[in-house]
Order: structure tokens, then sequence, then C-alpha cells
């Protein structure tokens, strides 16, 4: 039986529904589910962000009916019926390859990584680059990916002290998740490599490169092949 829906306002244009209490499979399909129903299901939604177990609707109150209830509770009201409506749009996942260089400077913690999980380096890079991966969030930063299905072997917790500065495409691990710093920014996740790839271009439409729900896979590349795709 799954969990009611549970609505709350996130300041006063936005609305949160919490579609469960656990990050897992029948959650996610749930939240990417309720996510596609609604984007674009009423005329005050001006954004759907899904994430772990939750989705937010961001909304203009000036386009929402009501006579005498705040405009989160008519909203919340509106939209009900839809997310407990079984028919929807089909999921759409795509497939990505992401390039990585996990060498020398590219690669600062690969050996602390190695050290505080009993492996070589060579395992470390086999194992992270060997797994599949699905999106899960979005977050953090624009376009930055929280991927599901580290191997539990690499799961290593972030820095003491958060760099503060990360090149953007680096690809790091935090606890049990990896991820990739789609634009240069503060960070404490433990770097293992870098990827060529631009995770987020403002220029492009959509800007990031990866969605809720892709599926994701890492292959190792040299640093010459990492050189010459950066200078495209």
């Amino acid at each position: 039986m799954r969990p009611p829906v549970r609505f709350a306002p996130l300041g006063d244009r936005a609305l949160v529904l919490r579609l469960g209490e656990r990050a897992d499979e029948p959650t996610f399909d749930r939240v990417r589910s309720c996510a596609a129903r609604l984007a674009g299901a009423h005329r005050a939604i001006l954004d759907v962000v899904p994430a772990y177990t939750t989705v937010t609707v961001h909304y203009d109150p000036s386009r929402v009916e009501s006579t005498s209830e705040p405009p989160h509770r008519a909203l919340a009201a509106a939209l009900e019926p839809l997310i407990h409506d079984d028919a929807h749009p089909p999921l759409i996942a795509r497939t990505v390859e992401i390039p990585v260089c996990y060498e020398g400077d590219l690669a600062p913690d690969l050996d602390e990584v190695a050290r505080h999980t009993g492996l070589d380096a060579q395992e470390v890079i086999a194992l992270h680059s060997g797994a599949t991966y699905v999106v899960r969030m979005i977050g953090f930063l624009p376009g930055f990916p929280y991927l599901a299905g580290l191997d539990p072997r690499l799961a290593t917790p972030r820095r003491a002290e958060p760099r503060t500065r990360v090149a953007a495409g680096s690809v790091g691990i935090g606890g049990e998740q990896t991820g990739i710093y789609p634009v240069t920014s503060p960070g404490g996740w433990r770097l293992i490599g870098r990827t060529p790839l631009a995770l987020f271009d403002a220029r492009r439409e959509p800007g990031a490169l990866l969605a809720v729900g892709d599926t994701l896979r890492f292959h190792a590349i040299s640093r010459a092949d990492y050189d010459r795709m950066s200078a495209r």
C-alpha cells in the first residue's frame, strides 16, 4: 500500500509533495511518475523539481484560483487528483556515457580512497567505471547529479575540510554516492577523476546534460584523450 501524499508550503511560491520516507525504488518510481504528470498540468506551475522522496512544485500564486483558501492549499487540492491518477505519460530515460580521466592531478583523492577502502587505485577505477548508475536527483549546483549505484566497497566519507575550489567536471565520492561537479565551486567530496564533458551550460537548452531517471556509465580515458576532448 502506497503511503499518502503529504503537502507542505515552501515559502509562498512553492509546494512540496512528500511521496515516501525512504529513498527506495518504489518511492523513486512514484516521484518520477508524479513529476511527469504534474509538468504543465496547471497554469500556475512554473517548474517541477523531483528529488529522492519529494516533488517540489514552483508556482505563480496569482494564477491559482481561490476565493477563500491560501494559494498553496488551493493548488494542492487541484493537483491531488492528478497525483493519484494511475495513468501517466511514459517515463523517458536515456543512457549516457561519461568519459573520465582517473589520472594524476585530475584525481587528487584517488589514493586516499584506495587507502580508506583497502583497495588499490586500479581496483577503485575498475569498480567505479564498471557500475551502472541512475540519476536520482539534480541539486546543490545547476546540473549536479546525485547518482545511485556506487559499489558499497567504494563508500568513503567526505573530506573533513572542503576545498574552496573544485574544478568543473570533477568526479567525486561522498559517502555512499558518487557525482560530478558541473561548474567550478567549493566542495568536499573525494575527487577521483575528471570528465571533459560540460555537465551544465546556460547557453544550452536544457542547460543540464543529465536529468533525473537517466542511466549513466563512466568509462576511463587517458590524459591525452582528456586533453584532446577538452580542447574542442
